[in-house]
């Protein structure tokens, strides 16, 4: 077994030692190991957990969300013009990290998304390669036949892998609230997409779910350890706190040398030594400030907590970007019978629901599965012209304050290019059934559809930053929510493109009344305030660790190293500098895949 004492693990210098047994993380072990001559240590914070039933048994959203045996739990600051605090943004803690408490939602950005990354000064990082470790990622599995009795399900298999470590199929789902969204959408002016996974997701389509069909579990990234648990060269110590990264002296102006890290295992400081790299997989909120306590980041914040700065990176836990969105919730006609969600409430119901899931039956093999994406011009071309006008402002305004950093200039003129293009996806929605409107209780007896908007392209760039010097104290996260005016009009336009389904069958003919927000939005100011006081984190946080060149606040380069290092480099969702209209995992998984070969390529180089 892999799983050591940290009495252990110092005794004998790794290889490679990575900092992190999330999603990324140990796809990157686990393909370093297939090489008997390397040696690996993961290092976890969080427990084992694994075989828990709180991880694998699906249907669970949110169940384990502020349990510290599965969630960091991150508080986030009080954000300007916000009437009541921010939620916690929720991360998984164990290993899988948050892998393991995700909503199963399985998805990939448009090709404008990952060709931009590459455009932004980062060679090879394009929808070719992206496309390429994707595939490696899955093994998908088509819909079953009962499934496809209920609902004309399409696919591409070109576009799928067939033999990865983490299983994938279109779930069981509740048909006939799908087909209610699915089809008045595409009513209202979408496109259906045949399959979404080959680099154009504009429209209305069904999404895959990372779940095992055989056995009706979450498949996620402890896929890649549990069936590598032999293999004498691979390590793992969980529940060991990385406090920071060590390095050798430097000498004159060289790159510093990572040495090994220092981490806190039952409350006491152990050092563990690399031979050949450090790798952070700690996620967009702990890698950032795993770096400023180890000395590599801005040197204002490092001078504030203490820490000496060893590399000035003005990057680090800046460009910080996150996914937002809010609910709509609908009664549906009470004459027609519908699953949803809401049924697990009740705890007669959800107790039979269970022993049906024994069974390999009912509710909980289902996931979330209706999804549209379309640009903002599909909502209203007039609002579309309005806010390309106002970004375009805020750029000039930007610009005359000094603000306009190079990196940033970057990002926004790629910003600035898609909102003009009618293909690429501004807007999100996802249907959940069931209630979803966080200010109105469910009704006994009622069934809901929920409609989720979701921003994907946010203007507006928040903050992690370390706010002490203690590495058992939580950074500060300042998403900044919103603080582009753009932002906000793109959420108050989806809901009206929400609300304008009424008008299209067959959402006019089986939904009923609005029961969130319509006693509290009706005007645009109203809307706007909703979408400011009740928009929330999507957990798709990017940035805080940017790849892009070192004077355009870059933190690593296209290889992932650090810069000022020679041994360094960061692998996870923090590396991404500019959002992408996707939920993050599947891109998480090939973070991982594509680090674990420049490692390997630099390996056989050297």
């Amino acid at each position: 077994m892999p799983f050591i004492k940290v009495e252990e693990a110092v005794e004998k210098t790794y290889d490679y030692v990575i900092v992190g047994g999330g999603t990324a993380g140990l796809v990157i072990a686990a393909r370093l190991t297939e090489d008997p001559a390397v040696s690996v240590l993961v290092l976890e914070a969080g427990p084992q957990n694994l075989g828990d039933s709180m991880i694998d048994m699906l249907g669970q959203m949110g169940a384990t969300f502020g349990n510290p045996q599965y969630d960091w739990n991150f508080p986030v600051a009080n954000q300007k013009g916000r009437a009541s605090d921010s939620p916690p943004w929720q991360r998984g803690k164990g290993l899988g990290g948050s892998s393991a408490m995700n909503f199963y939602c399985w998805i990939k950005p448009p090709a404008f998304d990952m060709d931009a990354i590459e455009a932004l000064g980062n060679p090879g990082w394009n929808w070719t390669e992206y496309e390429k470790y994707s595939r490696k990622v899955e093994t998908f599995h088509p819909p079953a036949q009962e499934q496809l009795d209920f609902y004309p399900h399409t696919y591409n298999p070109a576009f799928r892998g067939n033999s990865g470590p983490i299983h994938v199929t279109i779930a069981p789902h509740f048909h006939t609230i799908d087909a209610i969204l699915q089809k008045s959408l595409v009513n209202r002016g979408l496109k259906p997409i045949e399959d979404a996974y080959g680099g154009d997701i504009t429209g209305a389509w069904i999404g895959s779910s990372n779940i095992d069909p055989k056995a009706w579990n979450r498949s996620y990234s402890t896929a890649y350890l549990l069936p590598n648990l032999e293999r004498p060269n691979l390590n793992v110590l969980t529940e060991a706190l990385v406090s920071r990264v060590l390095f050798a002296n430097a000498q004159g102006n060289e790159d510093l040398i990572a040495t090994g890290v220092e981490c806190i295992v039952g409350g006491k400081k152990y050092v563990v030594q690399a031979g050949k790299e450090v790798v952070i997989c700690a996620g967009a909120i702990k890698s950032p400030h795993i770096l400023e306590l180890s000395g590599i980041g801005h040197s204002d914040v490092l001078q504030k907590i203490g820490v000496d700065s060893l590399v000035d990176l003005p990057g680090v836990g800046e460009n910080v970007q996150e996914h937002i969105s809010f609910a709509i919730s609908f009664e549906l006609d009470p004459n027609i019978h519908h699953e949803t969600w809401d049924m697990l409430k009740d705890p007669e119901h959800g107790s039979r629901q269970k022993d049906m899931y024994l069974q390999g039956k009912g509710l909980h093999r289902n996931g979330i599965n209706a999804f549209a994406y379309f640009p903002l011009s599909a909502i209203d071309e007039g609002a579309a012209s309005s806010v390309i006008n106002k970004l375009e402002k805020e750029y000039e305004m930007l610009e005359k304050e000094g603000k306009l950093t190079p990196g940033l200039k970057s990002q926004l003129d790629i910003q600035i290019k898609a909102y003009k293009d009618n293909t690429v996806p501004d807007c999100e929605l996802v249907g959940y059934a069931g209630m979803y409107y966080p200010r109105v209780p469910r009704e006994e007896g009622k069934s809901y559809i929920s409609v989720v908007s979701v921003l994907n392209h946010p203007i507006s760039r928040g903050i992690i930053h370390s706010q002490t010097n203690n590495p058992e104290d939580y950074p500060l996260i300042d998403p900044h929510y919103m603080e582009s005016d753009v932002d906000v009009d793109v959420l108050t336009q989806q809901v009206k493109f929400i609300r304008s389904l009424k008008d299209y069958e067959p959402w006019k003919s089986a939904v009923g009344k609005e029961v969130g927000p319509s006693a509290d939005a009706q005007t645009d100011e109203q809307l706007r305030e909703y979408a400011r006081n009740t928009a929330t984190t999507v957990w798709h946080t990017v940035g805080s660790c940017s790849m892009l060149p070192r004077e355009k606040q870059g933190v690593v380069d296209p290889r992932l190293k650090v810069y000022g290092t020679k041994n360094l480099r960061v692998a996870d969702l923090s590396i991404i500098p500019l959002h992408i209209a996707a939920h993050t995992q599947v891109t998480a998984y090939v973070v991982g895949e594509k680090a674990a070969d420049l490692i390997k390529a630099d390996y056989v180089k050297n």
